[in-house]
């Protein structure tokens, strides 16, 4: 058989998918106008039913005219579009950064895809969510963004989580000990006071209902440089303060885990919404981006002042 030209494309026939014939040809350069990235119509949006203070979606993956492997009834490839197209994408993001870091946790895997992913595509041009009208997507539309598999490889710090982690996320969801126990197979007892569910170590911030000033905690793992200094970036949510403690983060050979209190409020008197902004830690090599979404909640007065 002779060599294909150095560049060439392939085309496939199958006579009753038996006897196979291929086909070379010399590739075509086709040049147009750049496709915008957008979130498509059709794309799951949060905020979340089941539980508002936790950021749905995670992320966002190509899903529109990927072309997939079917049955040879079906042709043997297609173009399909769908949240089970953007699945295989994440997945094998995942099965790389498990393969470069076997010991990691699969909570540990979603912070580096979360908070490494763009805001823009990867040209720096904005994306847009489809839909009527169309806009600017939010971490509604794309979660942390779209993701960048590259920079998940290396996200300088996690967050991450363990069983007791997740013990604590259904304590605060209200189930009670007795079905806890059940589901981990071991005799567990909800801690009293009631966890908060705003205390969950995720890699993003939600807030549903911000009435008065609050208060949550975040412990990032430093899986980067054993010695790192992070530095604080905030981009608050409009009308809304947010202040973080301590706003340094110090890693060192013994130091490998810290913790950090974020308090948040509003400036906003009668507008009620949701509102985004980020929280960021940068070493000025690794960028840990977490979105932030908070919706005021403000009962008017109607008394003058």
């Amino acid at each position: 058989m002779n060599l294909a030209p150095k560049y060439c494309s392939t085309s496939v026939q199958q006579d009753k998918y038996s006897s196979p014939t291929v086909k070379l040809s010399l590739s075509r350069t086709l040049v147009g106008k750049p496709v915008s990235t957008k979130i498509a119509y059709f794309s799951s949006r949060g905020p979340s039913s089941i539980a508002p203070a936790i950021l749905k979606p995670d992320i966002a993956a190509p899903d529109v005219n990927i072309l997939a492997a079917t049955t040879p009834m079906d042709g043997g490839f297609s173009f399909y579009s769908g949240t089970s197209m953007a699945a295989p994408h994440v997945s094998a993001v995942v099965v790389v950064i498990k393969s470069l870091h076997p010991n990691w946790s699969p909570a540990a895997i979603k912070s580096a895809i979360i908070t490494t992913a763009w805001q823009t595509d990867p040209s720096g041009e904005p994306i847009f969510a489809e839909g009527s009208p169309r806009k600017l997507a939010d971490p509604f539309d794309y979660g942390g963004g779209l993701i960048n598999p590259n920079r998940a490889r290396n996200p300088g710090l996690v967050y991450d989580m363990g069983t007791d982690d997740c013990i604590h996320y259904l304590c605060a969801m209200g189930y009670n000990s007795s079905s806890i126990s059940q589901l981990v197979d071991n005799s567990t007892v909800c801690p009293n006071p009631q966890p908060s569910i705003l205390d969950v170590n995720l890699p993003s911030i939600t807030i549903p209902n911000l009435r008065n000033a609050t208060s949550l905690g975040r412990t990032v793992t430093n899986v980067g440089p054993t010695n790192s200094v992070y530095r604080l970036l905030i981009e608050p949510p409009l009308g809304v303060i947010i202040a973080v403690k301590p706003d340094t983060l110090v890693f060192n050979s013994t130091t490998k885990k810290v913790s950090f209190d974020v308090s948040v409020s509003t400036t906003h008197r009668v507008n009620a919404g949701y509102y985004f902004g980020s929280l960021t830690w940068t070493d000025g090599v690794h960028i840990v981006r977490s979105p932030i979404s908070v919706r005021t909640q403000i009962i008017p007065s109607f008394a003058d002042d």
